[in-house]
């Protein structure tokens, strides 16, 4: 795929920044805006009437230009480019997801970030046998071509990094390029920068990583792989987090097997009952992910909604939101139970959520906050 598409302009830029550093504006809606709105602009233009329609209680905050160009010039002190899925450097198959991060900030070799890459995860309470493992894995994928990616943290997630230092690895930061975690892999992430690496987060600059970061943080690392291997994982850790993103984004899952013995493994064996692909060697993963990169990788097209124009029929509104309650329910579902256009549906959930009384959940499923 051509992964050059376009190159923003300074303001489109800017537009940008200030309307996902908006309240209430994560990745989903930011998409949601531009495809009703047709550009940033009009969006921000539309944000407080939309948010009142929704039924907000207060008034939306909404990113001042000053602030955004603010967060640009540090951004290019630190050399920090913040790219849009659509342009060059922005990895192909995270801007295929869903939720892709609408400005990407990316320091590093941004070449790097356009060669294959598979994600290596597990425990920070690593074993020595996974540790060596996961060094293993990472330094035979390096040498095969493959770019590792993985989150900066202690353990398997480290040793994955340092092992693939010499043939490229990119680090996904759950804070800020400024608020490394753990602060004490700020000279691994010297290392990564200064050898071909590359280094990534959706943060704001000041942004320290807080608990609800991390799966964030997982989704891009599994978005932007070809698969994702598990190497060791403790049931309900943040690796099994991982794979479960990546199978819903149709990434390969690949799980190390372990003793039954060690808590480590249970999160891994699990997964290979569920279906997950063994992995013993780095042959296991090159050959199945290689039908994977031969076929092209497609964004996702945006929708042939007409701007949104006027107030959407109140009854429909009405009919909708008591569709809606505290228990996921699909957007298909609404639209079909609803009988409302698919336009005016989609509307009305963003109203919804820029007011802050809509969560989206993965599969396309909302809910009543």
């Amino acid at each position: 795929m051509d992964a050059i598409r376009k190159t923003l302009t300074d303001a489109e830029r800017v537009d940008r920044l200030r309307l996902i550093r908006s309240d209430n504006v994560g990745p989903r809606t930011f998409r949601s805006l531009l495809d009703h709105c047709g550009s940033a602009r009009e969006a921000l233009a539309r944000l407080p009437d939309l948010a009142r329609r929704g039924g907000a209680s207060r008034t939306l905050r909404i990113c001042s230009e000053q602030d955004a160009r603010g967060e640009l010039a540090a951004c290019k002190q630190l050399g920090i480019s913040l790219l849009a899925p659509e342009e060059s450097g922005y990895p192909a198959r995270l801007a295929s997801i869903d939720d892709a991060p609408p400005l990407l900030g990316v320091r590093g070799a941004v070449e790097t970030l356009m060669r294959p890459m598979i994600a290596i995860v597990g425990s920070r309470n690593a074993s020595a046998a996974g540790l060596k493992f996961a060094s293993a894995l990472a330094r035979q994928l390096g040498e095969a071509g493959f770019v590792v990616i993985s989150g900066l943290a202690r353990g398997i997630d480290q040793a994955a990094h340092r092992a693939a230092v010499a043939s490229g690895t990119v680090a996904v930061l759950a804070g800020g390029h400024d608020r490394i975690y753990p602060p004490e892999h700020e000279d691994l992430l010297g290392a990564i920068l200064d050898t071909k690496g590359a280094a990534i987060s959706e943060m704001p600059l000041g942004h320290e990583p807080r608990a609800r970061d991390f799966p964030r943080r997982n989704r891009l690392i599994s978005g932007a792989a070809l698969g994702v291997v598990v190497v060791e994982a403790a049931q309900r850790s943040g690796s099994l987090i991982t794979a479960r993103m990546a199978a819903e984004q149709g990434r390969e899952v690949f799980a190390v097997p372990g003793s039954p013995l060690d808590p480590r493994a249970a999160g891994t064996n699990d997964l290979l009952k569920q279906g997950a692909t063994l992995v013993t060697e780095a042959s296991d993963v090159i050959q199945a992910v290689a039908p994977i990169m031969e076929r092209p990788v497609m964004l996702p097209l945006r929708e042939d909604d007409e701007p949104l124009e006027g107030d959407p029929n109140a009854g429909d509104r009405a009919q909708i939101i008591g569709l809606l309650g505290p228990t996921p329910v699909s957007i298909d579902d609404l639209i079909r139970m609803s009988g409302a256009p698919p336009s005016m549906v989609r509307t009305i959930l963003l109203e919804l959520e820029l007011a802050g009384r809509l969560e989206r959940h993965g599969g396309g499923l909302v809910s009543l906050t």
